[in-house]
């Protein structure tokens, strides 16, 4: 059975420590976009890892600081036409009742009015159809 999702919800990224944010749903993307600032890579035990920071609350008022492993670099095409190398994560998600791991890539999101975009391939891991009149319908 599909759940409906509206074309912006709040998302959790539990591993992360990243409360719930507003993120667009958008079924125009593929991979899942997070807004990273300071980004920064490095070595644990031999694996690749990278360090950045993102903001959440009222107005992005509050910071966090994440770590986790790359699973790989790609280049992204925005879609304006621009090209962007990007760092990409593996990491849970929490949409309403339902959480998945998926891939989400990290970039600059500063000019966006959200921290986050929920794009097609974690749509279609948690099974979900999206109603574009509707919003926040999993709740907080």
């Amino acid at each position: 059975m599909n759940q409906i999702l509206g074309w912006k919800e709040w998302v959790e990224l539990p591993q992360l420590g990243v409360p719930p944010i507003k993120a667009k749903i958008d079924t125009g993307a593929k991979t899942s976009s997070l807004h990273a600032e300071n980004i920064e890579s490095f070595s644990k035990d031999g694996d690749a890892y990278v360090r950045f920071s993102t903001n959440f609350g009222i107005e992005n008022s509050k910071s966090i600081t994440c770590e986790c492993p790359v699973i790989d670099k790609r280049t992204v095409v925005s879609s304006s036409g621009q090209g962007e190398l990007r760092y990409a994560i593996l990491t849970k998600i929490r949409l309403g009742e339902w959480s998945g791991d998926v891939e989400m890539t990290l970039t600059s999101r500063k000019k966006m009015q959200y921290n986050m975009l929920v794009g097609r391939t974690s749509i279609r891991a948690g099974n979900f159809l999206v109603d574009p009149s509707k919003k926040y319908i999993l709740g907080k």
